[in-house]
């Protein structure tokens, strides 16, 4: 999990939106507890990090660098709405950063939103075709749906770029024995006698 927020480099360019359109005090109150935000965040301490990304924001309402690393401190509270919120907060300013998109596709998993996580993961995929976890955690998602075909090739395009991850293999395993289950269990229903035992088999 991706555990290290922007840091002042991002906020040198985010502190010229600010002098333009808050004042010096505001300017320099939203950068103060931004980057407190981020040593908070950086030593764990999430529920902190949230107070101070959210003073900076309200120095600042338009300090999108804080909604993003709000976003990833409400993630790790397990608050995945907020987070959820927050990130679409950025992705409303027309980020083209795979990472946000990726973010909020796990939220939306967390919470059982799986048709908004597969379309987070296919405009991750856009953005980085060879992201082998985006393929993985898109499949999951079709998995959960029972498109288990569109799985199976998101698994496969997965091994291909990460073949080594026995993690993606299980998930892969798994959509076969679902998509074999269903087959067996409509030629059981159709009469089928070896299917019925099969599926037996399968329940075991």
């Amino acid at each position: 999990m991706m555990k290290t927020v922007k840091t002042i480099m991002v906020m040198a360019a985010g502190l010229l939106l600010l002098v333009a359109s808050a004042s010096p005090t505001a300017a320099a109150d939203a950068k103060y507890y931004f980057e407190l935000g981020n040593s908070q965040y950086n030593e764990e301490k999430y529920d902190d990090a949230v107070k101070s990304y959210s003073q900076a924001i309200s120095e600042y309402p338009d300090f999108i660098d804080a909604y993003h690393n709000r976003g990833l401190a409400y993630y790790h509270e397990e608050k995945y709405g907020e987070a959820i919120a927050d990130f679409s907060r950025v992705i409303s300013k027309g980020t083209e950063d795979a990472q946000i998109y990726q973010m909020r596709a796990l939220a939306y998993l967390k919470t059982g939103q799986d048709e908004y996580a597969i379309g987070d993961y296919s405009k991750v995929i856009a953005l980085n075709p060879n992201f082998a976890d985006a393929y993985h955690n898109r499949g999951i998602a079709y998995a959960h749906t029972g498109k288990y075909d569109e799985a199976i090739g998101d698994y496969d395009k997965a091994i291909e770029l990460k073949p080594k991850d026995g993690n993606i293999y299980v998930s892969r395993g798994v959509a076969y024995v679902k998509k074999a289950t269903e087959d067996f269990s409509r030629a059981c229903d159709m009469g089928n006698r070896n299917a019925c035992d099969d599926l037996k088999e399968l329940s075991k």
